[in-house]
């Protein structure tokens, strides 16, 4: 067996080391860059842009991911169940559905920690990285896209935006399908800002049935660095939005 290969420890503001370096199916923890460093703005903005993302627990240090492949979500691939996109379209006639953008992260962001799922114990979006993403927002970089129903919120998630490019970070749900409703709405703001990809970072089957894939690391760390030069949309809802999501099938994968 070969022996494994040593983990880069970062000090704050160190640059990441290749995400080729990464570890690899015969390591470990596939997908590991690097540990360490900081949670700042500037460094978060610069692990986006290259590929990397954080994710660690509670009782661990900072630690950087770049997974090969990479779980994707183009939006002209998302698929929205034929039930409930006639449910959504029946809460919109009756007013009893809004979409709104940016209008509680803080809220969307703990109720992303705190909501309990089936089979996980914990939650990796520890109060560091609470603090991080917060400022993130308010940097203008993270956002959160929200579903509101009968004047309340119970649903939504929060996601990082580079030029064209989006990550999506957690959603949850107070309300059956309402992290789905909110995902609909992701991806009808991302065609009409014609962004190429939704970062989904691992595959669940959650997420392949929606209709997110598993692409090559080089490919999907290509797509960001073309959507990262591009300037960032106007992260404002638009109802007309859910025409091209709600009107359109998706196309067949390739």
């Amino acid at each position: 067996m070969p022996p494994t290969r040593h983990l880069p420890w970062l000090e704050p503001g160190q640059a990441f080391p290749p995400v080729s370096s990464a570890w690899g199916p015969s390591d470990p923890v596939p997908g590991l860059l690097a540990a360490g460093g900081a949670l700042d703005v500037p460094t978060l903005v610069a692990a986006y842009r290259h590929g990397v993302f954080p994710w660690f627990s509670d009782d661990q240090p900072i630690l950087w991911w770049s997974p090969d492949p990479r779980m994707v979500l183009r939006p002209e691939h998302f698929r929205l169940h034929p039930s409930l996109r006639k449910t959504v379209r029946a809460a919109l006639r009756q007013g009893r559905l809004a979409i709104r953008i940016d209008s509680t992260f803080e809220h969307v962001i703990q109720a992303c920690a705190q909501t309990p799922r089936p089979g996980q114990h914990g939650t990796w979006i520890v109060p560091d990285m609470v603090a991080a993403y917060t400022a993130l927002h308010r940097a203008g970089h993270a956002h959160s896209v929200e579903a509101w129903w009968d004047g309340e919120l119970v649903g939504g998630l929060y996601c990082v935006n580079l030029g064209r490019m989006v990550f999506g970070e957690s959603m949850f749900s107070h309300r059956s399908d309402a992290s789905k409703i909110a995902l609909a709405a992701l991806v009808a703001c991302c065609r009409a800002w014609q962004v190429p990809a939704i970062d989904c970072q691992q595959n669940t089957r959650h997420l392949a049935s929606l209709g997110a894939r598993e692409e090559a690391r080089a490919d999907f760390v290509h797509t960001v660095q073309q959507a990262v030069a591009h300037a960032a949309p106007d992260w404002r809802w638009d109802p007309l939005y859910w025409n091209g999501c709600l009107d359109r099938s998706p196309l067949p994968h390739a």
